[in-house]
């Protein structure tokens, strides 16, 4: 597996300026659910890459188990359908991975699927990567960083709006973006990648570093976000 370059799994561009991140990290996934196998831990609780290749399938191509993945008490049916659907064949549910949304599908327009799935394969990506050892932070080209962070920005307003103090994301040399204006403030500073990460709660491998009183700093670290 090469980490370094801007590749991930068997040499697989990371992100190539003009093209998008849903479908940049879509297809790298696939590569890397291809190489790992259906057995291979992830970052995902109780989830192997043959569970999570069915939940990226079936939150794509089932509209009607989505609801169950925001709403508690439709999750037993969501999850039902995952089970089923992770019944299949490995071979057949990377495929599925890999291939555009159906034209019915409001995923198939491309900014629909952008605001949908950018952030989404990116973790679930990560969430396969950094299960394995010796895993390495990956370089993405300047544009995908940039979009990833503006992203993320958008996300942790509506992650951390129940926080009860002011929080700033901030990348490496660079001015902190208020998440929750508030009193005392903590910054959270890392790559986009990163604080994507951190944000969506992989707070485990997520290389984030943060400023301020080391008390307010241990509320931020014990805050658990609805993601």
């Amino acid at each position: 597996m090469n980490d370094g370059g801007g590749e991930v799994g068997g040499g697989v561009p990371a992100g190539r300026r003009g093209e998008r991140v849903a479908t940049a990290e879509r297809l790298a996934l696939a590569d890397l659910l291809a190489e790992v196998g259906p057995d291979a831990p992830t970052l995902c609780e109780g989830w192997t890459t043959r569970d999570l290749a069915a939940h990226l399938v079936v939150r794509r191509d089932r509209p009607d188990v989505q609801a169950g993945l925001v709403v508690p008490w439709l999750g037993g049916w969501s999850e039902k359908v995952r089970a089923q659907r992770a019944a299949s064949p490995y071979a057949d549910l990377v495929a599925d991975v890999r291939s555009e949304p159906r034209w019915w599908n409001p995923m198939s327009v491309a900014a629909v699927d952008e605001a949908t799935n950018a952030l989404e394969y990116l973790v679930h990506h990560e969430d396969v990567r950094r299960a394995r050892p010796d895993w390495q932070p990956r370089e993405v080209a300047p544009d995908v960083a940039e979009e990833v962070f503006r992203r993320t920005l958008r996300i942790a307003k509506l992650a951390f709006r129940r926080a009860r103090l002011g929080l700033a994301l901030a990348r490496p040399g660079g001015e902190p973006a208020t998440i929750r204006a508030g009193t005392p403030v903590v910054v959270v500073r890392g790559e986009p990648v990163e604080l994507a990460l951190w944000t969506y709660g992989r707070t485990g491998v997520a290389r984030v570093d943060f400023e301020g009183d080391p008390a307010d700093v241990e509320r931020v670290r014990s805050y658990r976000n609805r993601l």
